[in-house]
């Protein structure tokens, strides 16, 4: 599900410039494109895509405004990437909203839900045998989203989304590290066991370990203190 920076302005059934440009840069940020810390210059921007300094100013209010871009006194604007301590706690609560999705798909899901889940997941390791992050990484943000949606709990779809978007860069970075997508895909594979045999707690726990694994790749990959006990 792609972030919607015109859902801000409900009011008006076109886009402007800026939410235009502001959904093409929260695309490539959370593609990983855009990687956490990248200077977003508001002069390359503009000629990037072909228009004023104005809408790119806007775009990136905008973004600053969904916590994807962070906006620095007279040093212009970069791409998010929180201190340490924060980033842990937004896995944490990560780890903790999809522990609750995977239960709930495990009791909720029906029949055809699972068959399409497991179809995914499946189809997910000829990614993993090609090597193709990108690949992966698009198809990984639609698994999730199954497993949003399979919790069939829409507020709760609705603050795990959210969160994700926040943590959607560093997710996708972490993907390029050493035997990541053959890992990732692993960690898939319990949390689709757990779902498909109705455990509740399996497929939560699993789902943790998963979440526990990416945060630590994305440090490892970023260089960033192992997390105290």
């Amino acid at each position: 599900m792609p972030l919607d920076i015109a859902l801000l302005s409900p009011s008006r059934s076109r886009p402007t410039r800026a939410e235009t440009l502001a959904n093409d840069l929260a695309a490539a940020i959370t593609s990983g494109a855009l990687p956490p810390g990248t200077t977003l210059e508001e002069e390359k921007l503009a000629a990037a895509h072909g228009v004023s300094r104005t809408p790119v100013r806007e775009a990136l209010r905008l973004l600053g405004a969904t916590g994807l871009v962070e906006q620095r006194p007279r040093r212009g604007a970069v791409v998010a990437r929180p201190e340490p301590k924060r980033l842990r706690e937004m896995f944490q609560a990560m780890a903790e909203l999809e522990a609750v999705c995977a239960g709930m798909c495990a009791e909720r899901m029906s029949a055809s839900e699972r068959r399409d889940l497991l179809i995914r997941h499946e189809s997910m390791s000829t990614l993993v045998g090609m090597g193709d992050v990108a690949g992966y990484r698009a198809a990984n943000v639609g698994f999730h989203e199954a497993l949003y949606a399979g919790a069939a709990n829409g507020y709760l779809a609705e603050l795990a989304e959210a969160t994700r978007l926040r943590l959607a860069p560093f997710r996708a970075a972490q993907l390029a590290g050493p035997d990541r997508l053959a890992a990732s895909h692993t960690e898939h594979a319990a949390i689709v066991a757990g779902i498909l045999a109705g455990d509740r707690e399996g497929a939560a726990v699993a789902m943790r370990r998963h979440l526990a694994t990416t945060e630590s790749a994305w440090g490892l990959l970023a260089g960033l203190p192992a997390a105290s006990a």
